[in-house]
């Protein structure tokens, strides 16, 4: 007997379902659930056509797509990202500002380095609201807290992400957290993890295309029952999937090039929140000991 599918009440409802969900699709539904994740407002505001244009996915698998997730048709579901939308007050939605940046870009005639930095400067700007958007107080707090209850926290990112991990683990290492850098140096990124530990965490950033160095830490930890930390740009990215917590950024990409403002920004909060909670934790403790 076939059990039916509960429909989701909410977009909130509808993007865990996905997420829960992501393994189990078909390739084609699994490109349709990206991009409804990454790109909601395009569900939220565009036809079908465009939909399917810009996801790469004919209109019938949009179609089959929702029904999927028990709803009679495409427009129910994009009713809920509608609701979503004007909920939260934005009378233009973060992705589609994106892509009236990315249009002005392709016909700007601006030339020169001035022109070339105002154009990192608005993608950026756009990241950093962006970020505000993804990463809300609950995440950030639960993030230090698993970073908190870590023996020791060892940070991994190559690539493009390369950057975001030695400066967390610089910083966490000054806040007082014992920390370890995996940085892959002679391919030994595995061999830097060999003795991580369950009471160990593990803090992966890796973004699209996703290094592989670090995909694969992220799973042997996953194996060994490490809690991890992903810092990523999707909810179903290859570190996201296997993560204990998540925390979302997604940059901007000004002529073929992403920007890390926002990846670094959400970095310096991270570690400066850790450093403030521990020196709270500690101030409270030399007090309990004074009264004893």
């Amino acid at each position: 007997m076939k059990t039916s599918v509960p429909v989701p009440k909410t977009a909130a409802e509808l993007r865990q379902a996905i997420v829960e969900r992501y393994d189990s699709l078909s390739k084609r539904l699994q490109l349709i659930a990206r991009h409804a994740l990454d790109h909601p407002d395009d569900f939220a505001l565009q036809t079908l056509a465009v939909i399917s244009a810009r996801s790469g996915a004919q209109p019938s698998a949009i179609v089959r797509f929702s029904k999927t997730f028990g709803f009679s048709g495409a427009s129910d579901m994009q009713r809920l990202f509608r609701d979503s939308l004007v909920s939260s007050n934005a009378a233009l939605g973060y992705g589609e500002r994106v892509r009236r940046f990315g249009a002005q870009l392709q016909g700007s005639r601006s030339h020169g380095v001035a022109a070339l930095l105002q154009e990192f400067v608005d993608g950026s700007a756009l990241a950093l609201q962006s970020l505000a958007q993804t990463v809300g107080e609950g995440d950030l707090e639960r993030a230090i807290e698993l970073l908190k209850a870590a023996d020791t926290v060892f940070v991994a990112g190559f690539r493009r992400a390369f950057p975001v991990a030695s400066y967390l683990a610089y910083s966490l290492q000054q806040a007082g957290k014992r920390t370890s850098f995996v940085d892959g140096v002679a391919g030994l990124s595995a061999h830097q993890v060999k003795n991580i530990r369950t009471t160990d965490a593990l803090l992966a950033v890796s973004y699209r295309p996703y290094a592989p160095e670090t995909v694969q830490l992220v799973e042997a930890a996953a194996a060994a029952g490490t809690p991890i930390l992903a810092i990523s740009d999707s909810p179903v990215s290859p570190i996201a999937r296997l993560s204990t917590r998540l925390l979302l950024v997604r940059e901007m990409e000004v002529r073929s090039f992403r920007s890390l403002a926002a990846s670094l920004c959400l970095a310096q909060a991270l570690a400066i929140g850790f450093a403030f909670i521990q020196s709270a934790g500690a101030h409270g403790s030399r007090r309990r000991g004074s009264l004893k």
